[in-house]
Protein backbone atom coordinates (compact mmCIF):
# COMPACT_ATOMS: atom_id res chain seq x y z
CA UNK A 1 0.00 0.00 0.00
CA UNK A 2 1.55 3.63 -1.32
CA UNK A 3 2.51 5.98 1.53
CA UNK A 4 -0.13 9.32 1.69
CA UNK A 5 2.12 10.49 4.28
CA UNK A 6 6.36 9.36 5.00
CA UNK A 7 8.30 11.03 6.99
CA UNK A 8 12.22 9.89 6.70
CA UNK A 9 15.60 10.55 8.31
CA UNK A 10 13.60 13.72 10.34
CA UNK A 11 15.48 15.31 12.41
CA UNK A 12 14.69 18.17 14.93
CA UNK A 13 17.18 20.79 17.29
CA UNK A 14 15.85 23.48 19.52
CA UNK A 15 18.21 26.21 20.16
CA UNK A 16 18.10 26.72 24.12
CA UNK A 17 19.82 28.51 26.87
CA UNK A 18 21.08 25.32 28.41
CA UNK A 19 22.36 24.80 24.04
CA UNK A 20 21.28 23.10 21.68
CA UNK A 21 18.58 20.33 22.48
CA UNK A 22 18.40 17.28 19.97
CA UNK A 23 14.60 16.58 20.52
CA UNK A 24 14.04 14.24 16.95
CA UNK A 25 17.02 12.09 16.18
CA UNK A 26 16.27 10.56 12.29
CA UNK A 27 12.77 9.60 12.90
CA UNK A 28 11.02 7.51 9.87
CA UNK A 29 7.12 7.12 10.04
CA UNK A 30 4.96 6.29 7.12
CA UNK A 31 1.11 5.83 7.02
CA UNK A 32 -1.05 4.61 3.82
CA UNK A 33 -4.75 6.03 3.25
CA UNK A 34 -7.38 5.09 5.42
CA UNK A 35 -4.75 4.12 7.47
CA UNK A 36 -4.82 4.51 11.71
CA UNK A 37 -1.11 4.82 13.04
CA UNK A 38 -0.43 5.49 17.11
CA UNK A 39 2.53 7.05 17.60
CA UNK A 40 3.43 6.00 21.34
CA UNK A 41 5.25 6.80 24.23
CA UNK A 42 6.35 8.83 27.36
CA UNK A 43 5.67 12.61 27.96
CA UNK A 44 9.04 13.86 26.37
CA UNK A 45 9.51 11.18 23.89
CA UNK A 46 8.82 13.74 20.81
CA UNK A 47 5.40 12.52 19.67
CA UNK A 48 3.89 16.28 19.13
CA UNK A 49 7.09 17.63 18.31
CA UNK A 50 7.01 14.99 15.32
CA UNK A 51 3.47 16.15 14.76
CA UNK A 52 4.52 20.14 14.37
CA UNK A 53 6.76 19.21 12.17
CA UNK A 54 4.45 17.56 9.70
CA UNK A 55 2.56 20.63 10.21
CA UNK A 56 4.99 23.25 9.90
CA UNK A 57 3.89 24.80 12.93
CA UNK A 58 7.68 24.48 14.88
CA UNK A 59 8.86 27.34 16.93
CA UNK A 60 10.98 29.49 15.52
CA UNK A 61 13.71 28.08 18.00
CA UNK A 62 13.69 25.28 15.94
CA UNK A 63 16.01 23.77 13.45
CA UNK A 64 15.89 21.09 11.33
CA UNK A 65 19.11 19.54 9.92
CA UNK A 66 18.33 16.45 8.13
CA UNK A 67 15.32 14.63 6.93
CA UNK A 68 12.43 14.76 4.46
CA UNK A 69 8.39 15.01 4.65
CA UNK A 70 6.34 13.63 1.76
CA UNK A 71 2.72 14.24 1.84
CA UNK A 72 0.91 13.21 -1.75
CA UNK A 73 4.12 13.50 -3.66
CA UNK A 74 4.82 16.52 -1.84
CA UNK A 75 7.93 18.16 0.06
CA UNK A 76 6.54 19.83 3.25
CA UNK A 77 9.78 20.80 4.54
CA UNK A 78 10.90 22.70 1.18
CA UNK A 79 7.53 24.07 0.14
CA UNK A 80 6.77 27.98 0.28
CA UNK A 81 4.69 29.29 2.75
CA UNK A 82 1.74 30.16 0.42
CA UNK A 83 1.82 26.79 -0.55
CA UNK A 84 2.17 24.96 3.04
CA UNK A 85 -1.09 27.38 3.72
CA UNK A 86 -2.90 25.76 0.94
CA UNK A 87 -2.14 21.96 2.15
CA UNK A 88 -2.96 22.75 6.05
CA UNK A 89 -6.86 22.64 6.63
CA UNK A 90 -7.61 21.69 2.96
CA UNK A 91 -5.31 18.31 2.95
CA UNK A 92 -3.86 17.97 6.57
CA UNK A 93 -5.44 19.01 9.65
CA UNK A 94 -4.97 18.68 13.53
CA UNK A 95 -6.12 18.84 16.24
CA UNK A 96 -5.10 19.71 19.49
CA UNK A 97 -4.84 18.31 23.25
CA UNK A 98 -6.81 20.86 24.80
CA UNK A 99 -9.68 22.37 22.66
CA UNK A 100 -10.75 25.08 25.03
CA UNK A 101 -6.99 26.80 24.40
CA UNK A 102 -6.98 26.10 20.78
CA UNK A 103 -10.43 27.71 20.03
CA UNK A 104 -11.27 31.29 20.46
CA UNK A 105 -12.83 31.82 23.32
CA UNK A 106 -14.81 35.51 22.39
CA UNK A 107 -15.73 33.89 18.60
CA UNK A 108 -19.00 32.21 18.34
CA UNK A 109 -18.25 28.17 16.89
CA UNK A 110 -20.18 28.17 14.23
CA UNK A 111 -17.74 31.48 12.89
CA UNK A 112 -14.77 29.46 13.71
CA UNK A 113 -15.61 26.64 11.07
CA UNK A 114 -16.59 29.49 8.59
CA UNK A 115 -12.98 31.05 8.86
CA UNK A 116 -11.58 27.70 7.53
CA UNK A 117 -14.06 27.16 4.84
CA UNK A 118 -13.26 30.12 3.71
CA UNK A 119 -10.07 30.11 3.83
CA UNK A 120 -9.47 27.12 1.36
CA UNK A 121 -12.25 28.07 -1.41
CA UNK A 122 -14.46 30.92 -2.00
CA UNK A 123 -18.23 29.88 -0.28
CA UNK A 124 -21.29 31.90 -0.17
CA UNK A 125 -21.97 33.11 3.34
CA UNK A 126 -25.52 31.25 3.49
CA UNK A 127 -23.72 28.47 2.17
CA UNK A 128 -20.59 28.66 4.61
CA UNK A 129 -23.57 28.54 7.74
CA UNK A 130 -25.27 25.40 6.15
CA UNK A 131 -22.06 23.72 5.54
CA UNK A 132 -20.57 24.79 8.89
CA UNK A 133 -23.88 23.32 11.09
CA UNK A 134 -23.39 20.28 8.47
CA UNK A 135 -19.96 19.77 10.17
CA UNK A 136 -21.13 20.07 13.64
CA UNK A 137 -23.68 17.73 12.85
CA UNK A 138 -21.43 15.27 11.73
CA UNK A 139 -19.35 15.13 15.05
CA UNK A 140 -22.67 14.24 16.68
CA UNK A 141 -23.21 17.16 18.29
CA UNK A 142 -26.99 17.55 19.28
CA UNK A 143 -28.76 20.65 17.99
CA UNK A 144 -26.39 21.47 15.64
CA UNK A 145 -28.04 24.81 14.34
CA UNK A 146 -28.60 25.98 17.76
CA UNK A 147 -24.70 25.12 18.90
CA UNK A 148 -23.31 27.16 15.59
CA UNK A 149 -24.18 30.19 17.82
CA UNK A 150 -22.98 28.83 21.30
CA UNK A 151 -19.31 30.51 22.21
CA UNK A 152 -16.41 27.81 23.47
CA UNK A 153 -17.41 28.34 27.21
CA UNK A 154 -21.28 27.41 26.65
CA UNK A 155 -19.89 24.01 26.18
CA UNK A 156 -18.57 21.05 27.83
CA UNK A 157 -15.05 19.67 27.23
CA UNK A 158 -16.24 17.26 24.63
CA UNK A 159 -18.21 19.29 22.99
CA UNK A 160 -15.09 21.83 22.28
CA UNK A 161 -13.47 18.55 21.24
CA UNK A 162 -16.10 17.63 18.77
CA UNK A 163 -15.98 21.21 17.59
CA UNK A 164 -12.17 21.10 17.23
CA UNK A 165 -13.15 17.55 14.85
CA UNK A 166 -15.50 19.84 13.08
CA UNK A 167 -13.11 22.60 12.32
CA UNK A 168 -10.19 19.90 11.16
CA UNK A 169 -12.59 17.79 9.14
CA UNK A 170 -14.73 20.64 7.08
CA UNK A 171 -12.88 20.67 4.58
CA UNK A 172 -12.77 16.74 4.09
CA UNK A 173 -9.02 16.70 4.40
CA UNK A 174 -6.95 13.80 3.64
CA UNK A 175 -4.98 13.39 6.70
CA UNK A 176 -5.97 14.56 10.54
CA UNK A 177 -3.05 14.65 12.82
CA UNK A 178 -4.83 13.87 16.78
CA UNK A 179 -2.72 15.02 19.43
CA UNK A 180 -4.22 13.81 22.23
CA UNK A 181 -7.12 14.38 21.48
CA UNK A 182 -9.22 12.98 24.74
CA UNK A 183 -6.68 14.59 27.53
CA UNK A 184 -8.33 15.76 29.91
CA UNK A 185 -11.81 14.81 29.05
CA UNK A 186 -13.73 12.21 31.53
CA UNK A 187 -13.70 8.16 30.50
CA UNK A 188 -17.09 7.74 29.08
CA UNK A 189 -16.76 11.32 26.48
CA UNK A 190 -12.57 9.50 25.78
CA UNK A 191 -15.15 6.55 24.14
CA UNK A 192 -17.22 8.56 22.76
CA UNK A 193 -14.63 10.91 20.85
CA UNK A 194 -12.45 8.01 19.90
CA UNK A 195 -15.56 5.87 18.57
CA UNK A 196 -15.86 9.06 16.54
CA UNK A 197 -12.39 9.55 15.16
CA UNK A 198 -12.70 5.82 14.15
CA UNK A 199 -16.39 5.96 12.51
CA UNK A 200 -15.26 8.88 10.61
CA UNK A 201 -12.28 8.00 9.19
CA UNK A 202 -14.06 4.47 8.15
CA UNK A 203 -16.89 6.63 6.26
CA UNK A 204 -14.52 8.81 4.67
CA UNK A 205 -11.00 6.83 4.08
CA UNK A 206 -9.54 9.32 6.46
CA UNK A 207 -5.65 8.71 7.59
CA UNK A 208 -5.38 8.98 11.09
CA UNK A 209 -1.82 10.10 13.29
CA UNK A 210 -3.09 9.31 16.58
CA UNK A 211 -0.39 10.33 19.07
CA UNK A 212 -0.84 9.04 22.80
CA UNK A 213 0.86 7.89 25.57
CA UNK A 214 -1.62 5.50 26.52
CA UNK A 215 -0.71 2.19 24.57
CA UNK A 216 -4.05 0.19 25.84
CA UNK A 217 -6.03 3.29 23.36
CA UNK A 218 -3.51 2.60 20.71
CA UNK A 219 -4.31 -0.74 21.06
CA UNK A 220 -7.68 -0.13 20.52
CA UNK A 221 -8.23 2.27 17.47
CA UNK A 222 -4.03 2.14 15.33
CA UNK A 223 -3.83 -0.49 12.61
CA UNK A 224 -0.22 0.07 13.30
CA UNK A 225 2.25 1.72 16.12
CA UNK A 226 5.27 3.79 16.14
CA UNK A 227 6.89 3.48 19.79
CA UNK A 228 9.14 6.53 20.65
CA UNK A 229 11.61 6.94 22.94
CA UNK A 230 13.49 10.25 23.83
CA UNK A 231 13.10 11.62 19.77
CA UNK A 232 14.08 8.30 18.52
CA UNK A 233 11.53 5.28 17.07
CA UNK A 234 12.56 2.03 18.87
CA UNK A 235 9.53 0.08 17.03
CA UNK A 236 6.92 0.39 14.18
CA UNK A 237 4.53 -2.61 13.16
CA UNK A 238 1.15 -3.94 13.00
CA UNK A 239 -1.17 -3.64 15.74
CA UNK A 240 -1.37 -7.58 16.41
CA UNK A 241 2.21 -8.46 15.79
CA UNK A 242 3.40 -5.43 18.14
CA UNK A 243 1.40 -6.91 21.09
CA UNK A 244 1.78 -10.57 20.40
CA UNK A 245 5.64 -10.27 20.57
CA UNK A 246 6.98 -6.70 20.80
CA UNK A 247 11.52 -6.98 19.91
CA UNK A 248 12.52 -3.79 21.97
CA UNK A 249 12.84 -3.69 25.45
CA UNK A 250 11.27 -0.03 25.81
CA UNK A 251 8.03 -1.70 23.81
CA UNK A 252 7.97 -4.43 27.03
CA UNK A 253 8.38 -1.87 29.51
CA UNK A 254 5.38 0.03 28.36
CA UNK A 255 3.09 -2.76 28.31
CA UNK A 256 4.21 -4.02 31.57
CA UNK A 257 3.45 -0.88 32.59
CA UNK A 258 0.46 -0.61 31.43
CA UNK A 259 -3.08 -1.60 33.47
CA UNK A 260 -5.67 -4.16 32.13
CA UNK A 261 -8.99 -4.91 33.48
CA UNK A 262 -7.41 -8.46 34.81
CA UNK A 263 -3.96 -6.46 36.26
CA UNK A 264 -3.70 -5.70 40.34
CA UNK A 265 -1.47 -2.57 41.05
CA UNK A 266 1.32 -5.18 42.57
CA UNK A 267 1.48 -6.82 39.10
CA UNK A 268 2.16 -3.35 37.55
CA UNK A 269 5.93 -2.76 36.72
CA UNK A 270 7.39 1.01 35.36
CA UNK A 271 10.11 1.48 33.03
CA UNK A 272 13.16 1.81 34.99
CA UNK A 273 15.09 5.48 34.81
CA UNK A 274 13.95 8.61 32.83
CA UNK A 275 14.47 10.23 29.26
CA UNK A 276 17.99 11.50 29.09
CA UNK A 277 18.80 14.77 28.75
CA UNK A 278 18.19 16.06 25.37
CA UNK A 279 21.12 18.38 25.17
CA UNK A 280 24.22 16.03 26.49
CA UNK A 281 26.42 13.87 24.04
CA UNK A 282 23.55 11.19 23.71
CA UNK A 283 24.38 7.25 22.88
CA UNK A 284 23.72 6.17 19.96
CA UNK A 285 20.40 4.13 21.83
CA UNK A 286 19.18 6.69 24.11
CA UNK A 287 17.51 4.02 26.05
CA UNK A 288 20.93 2.55 26.59
CA UNK A 289 21.04 3.68 30.27
CA UNK A 290 17.66 2.50 31.68
CA UNK A 291 18.04 -1.04 29.54
CA UNK A 292 18.31 -4.21 31.43
CA UNK A 293 19.58 -6.24 28.05
CA UNK A 294 22.64 -3.43 27.18
CA UNK A 295 26.01 -4.69 25.98
CA UNK A 296 28.95 -3.04 24.86
CA UNK A 297 27.49 -3.74 20.95
CA UNK A 298 24.50 -0.99 21.71
CA UNK A 299 26.97 1.89 21.67
CA UNK A 300 28.31 0.97 18.76
CA UNK A 301 27.50 3.80 15.62
CA UNK A 302 26.06 2.53 12.43
CA UNK A 303 22.12 1.40 11.10
CA UNK A 304 20.39 0.02 13.82
CA UNK A 305 16.67 -1.05 12.77
CA UNK A 306 16.21 -4.41 11.51
CA UNK A 307 13.44 -6.06 10.80
CA UNK A 308 11.50 -9.28 12.45
CA UNK A 309 11.76 -12.23 9.99
CA UNK A 310 8.67 -13.88 11.30
CA UNK A 311 6.55 -11.24 11.22
CA UNK A 312 6.09 -8.74 8.14
CA UNK A 313 6.46 -4.89 8.62
CA UNK A 314 7.56 -5.02 12.42
CA UNK A 315 11.23 -3.28 12.45
CA UNK A 316 13.10 -2.63 15.41
CA UNK A 317 16.15 -1.06 16.93
CA UNK A 318 17.56 -2.91 18.90
CA UNK A 319 20.98 -4.96 19.13
CA UNK A 320 19.72 -7.14 21.51
CA UNK A 321 16.22 -7.47 20.69
CA UNK A 322 13.78 -9.86 23.01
Amino acid sequence: MSALLEVSDLSVEFRSRAGTVHVLDHVALSIARGETLAVVGESGSGKSVAAFSIMGILDDAARIPNGQVQFGGMDLLNANRRDLDEVRGREMAMIFQSPRTALNPIRKVGHQIEDVLRRHGPVARGDAKRRAIEALEQVRIPDPARRYDAYPFELSGGLCQRVMIAIALCCKPRLLIADEPITGLDVTTQATIMDLLAELGRETGLATLLITHDLALASQYADRIAVMHAGQVVETAPTASLFAAPRHPYTAGLMAATPTSTTSLDALESVPGRIPPLNADLPVCRFAERCPRRVAECDDPGPRFDADVQAPDHYFACRRPL
